[in-house]
């Protein structure tokens, strides 16, 4: 019998993401406490920007583009946000999105599938994936509960695909 295996990515729907973005551009245009502020999110290249003429509406508008793409299901762990800054005078956030399994973390996922998995389940890194096989399936739904058990400590969102 031939070994089942699945990879475990950390991927963004760009078309969730863009969504996300339009709901909390939208609902800035309409909230009274924004209103005149010139309040603003937009994709800038790869990033979000969000501007504002203060820092305390920077920070609001923030929450509110987190609240739409948790609203979307992107997980926040796949925000990165920086610091507000002054830009004449606008207060700026630039937020990234995050993709792809880094090569410590990845390392990481696998250390835990060798010491608590299930024995005869190989891991392997691909780029910025990683590979899990075993010839049991059932050993392999054990290990996707055990890393969604242990998602908090990874400090990355994992999507598990190409289950067969």
């Amino acid at each position: 019998m031939a070994d089942s295996s699945f990879d475990i990515v950390s991927e963004i729907d760009r078309q969730e993401a863009d969504n996300a973005l339009n709901q909390a551009r939208k609902e800035i245009s309409q909230r009274y406490d924004f209103r005149g502020t010139e309040t603003d999110v937009a994709w800038s290249g790869e990033q979000i920007l969000i501007t504002a003429n203060t820092e305390d509406r920077a920070t609001a508008a923030l929450d509110v583009l987190q609240s739409k793409m948790i609203k979307r299901g992107i997980s926040l762990k796949s925000l990165d946000s920086g610091e507000p800054f002054e830009s004449g005078k606008q207060t700026k956030i630039v937020t990234s999105l995050k993709e792809g399994i880094a090569q410590d973390v990845a390392k990481k996922i696998g250390k835990i599938i060798r010491d608590e998995g299930p024995k005869g389940v190989k891991s392997q890194i691909q780029g910025d994936e990683v590979r899990v096989s075993s010839k049991s399936r059932d050993d392999l739904q054990s290990v996707i509960a055990l890393l969604k058990g242990k998602e908090d400590d990874l400090d990355v969102a994992l999507q598990f695909q190409n289950y067969r």
